[in-house]
């Protein structure tokens, strides 16, 4: 079993962010997004089967999270508010 990108490319407007709990830059991310209204669906690599896999793949072997993916399929790791505003254009 393997997830694929594909099997998170979100919404228009909103993103897909790979995360932890224990994540500060991710705890960071999602407090910002909110307050800005942007819609994000949280996947936990420690729970969700496979996508610690995808991550690593993402990101040259490493698990870094938060890992971003946008609706056009491209993906950021780490990225900041503007950079995420910016690619979906809000």
């Amino acid at each position: 079993m393997s997830a694929e990108l594909t099997d998170f490319v979100p919404e228009d407007r909103t993103i897909t962010m790979f995360s932890t709990d224990w994540c500060g830059y991710c705890k960071r991310l999602k407090k910002m997004l909110d307050s800005e209204g942007i819609g994000y669906v949280e996947i936990d690599i420690e729970h969700t089967p496979c996508t610690e896999d995808l991550v690593k793949q993402i990101n040259g072997g490493n698990a870094v999270v938060p890992t971003v993916v946008y609706p056009d399929r491209s993906t950021a790791t780490n990225p900041s508010l503007g950079d995420v505003k910016q690619q979906l254009a809000v």
